[in-house]
């Protein structure tokens, strides 16, 4: 699981951030997932190492223009060029009135299936390796987090183990490395676990913006490996983003020692914070850092591989 950022700034672009999107490489499947697509989000991806041929699902957190004017530019884009099979979309009420006016009165036809989900808080997607969920976060208008599970898989088969024990091949392996417990045609039972290695844990990740501090992005970011939150405002700024409804770094590192997520990446910057004024996204992280001290900033084409939670720990020990 890889994680691009490809817009990491608020409400507008600037010199060296577009507005929000953020892809989710899925490369054991071949597949792109998006969160959210300003706009520009297709020149973005351009840009970076992805395959807009591999695009197969996009989740839109609200309907403000910095988080889907790229979306239609980017549906037409892979008509007529991204030689996609579908896409899901994933979104608040509302999202599929726009892609249809949008479509109709710009006489933008796709060659390809497009499929419109209105969502409410609860599992939205859920397939043999992965679960999406979302809930509701606290905006100006209906806006939603949301969390991607990837499920736990059997550790690694022992198949020197399995020959030692006699165990003849073929369906039977199979089911032992899903670690079921097995009856042999000479009567003997079989633990599918003592022939595995550690479960691995699936990977978690939380998307959350555009809020101010909330129980839904907690409850998305709980155990999360990363949780992906926008800190619009500085901690001194707080008057302004309670009146706009938008998080300060510190609401956004509450928010990850709340859920006990693994690690912070703050988004979504204002571009007052730009280098040369007085406060800078050093002095941002370092507030974020006070109170959550794994916390990064991300930055435009920025990319992050989610560890398994085994490496990490291994990690942590070989330090």
């Amino acid at each position: 699981m890889q994680i691009t950022f490809l817009g990491t700034s608020s409400g507008v672009p600037t010199r060296s951030r577009n507005v929000s999107s953020v892809a989710l490489r899925l490369p054991q499947r071949a597949e792109l997932w998006l969160f959210d697509c300003g706009e520009g989000t297709q020149h973005q991806i351009i840009r970076s190492e992805l395959k807009i041929s591999q695009l197969s699902r996009i989740f839109i957190t609200h309907m403000h223009g910095d988080h889907i004017f790229g979306l239609m530019g980017l549906l037409a884009t892979c008509g007529l060029a991204g030689n996609v099979e579908r896409i899901d979309i994933y979104g608040p009420p509302g999202l599929n009135d726009y892609i249809q006016a949008a479509s109709r009165y710009s006489y933008t036809h796709f060659s390809y299936p497009i499929k419109v989900h209105a969502i409410r808080p609860g599992v939205i997607y859920e397939d043999d390796d992965f679960t999406v969920s979302c809930d509701n976060l606290h905006h100006r208008i209906t806006a939603f987090g949301y969390r991607v599970a990837e499920k736990d898989r059997s550790g690694r088969f022992d198949i020197e183990k399995a020959k030692a024990l006699q165990i003849p091949p073929g369906r039977v392996y199979g089911q032992l490395k899903r670690g079921e417990t097995v009856t042999l045609a000479d009567g003997r039972v079989i633990d599918g676990t003592q022939l595995c290695g550690p479960t691995e844990i699936g990977r978690k990740i939380a998307y959350c913006t555009d809020t101010i501090y909330c129980d839904g992005a907690v409850k998305l970011a709980k155990d999360a490996d990363v949780l992906i939150h926008e800190a619009t405002f500085a901690h001194q700024d707080a008057d302004m983003a309670f009146q706009r409804l938008h998080s300060t770094t510190t609401m956004a590192a509450q928010t990850a020692l709340a859920a006990g997520a693994h690690r912070l990446i703050m988004s979504h910057f204002s571009p007052r914070y730009a280098p040369g004024n007085i406060l800078e996204l050093k002095d941002l992280l370092q507030e974020a850092r006070a109170i959550f001290p794994r916390t990064d900033i991300a930055y435009d084409f920025m990319i992050y591989e989610v560890p398994r939670r085994r490496e990490v720990e291994l990690t942590k020990v070989s330090v």
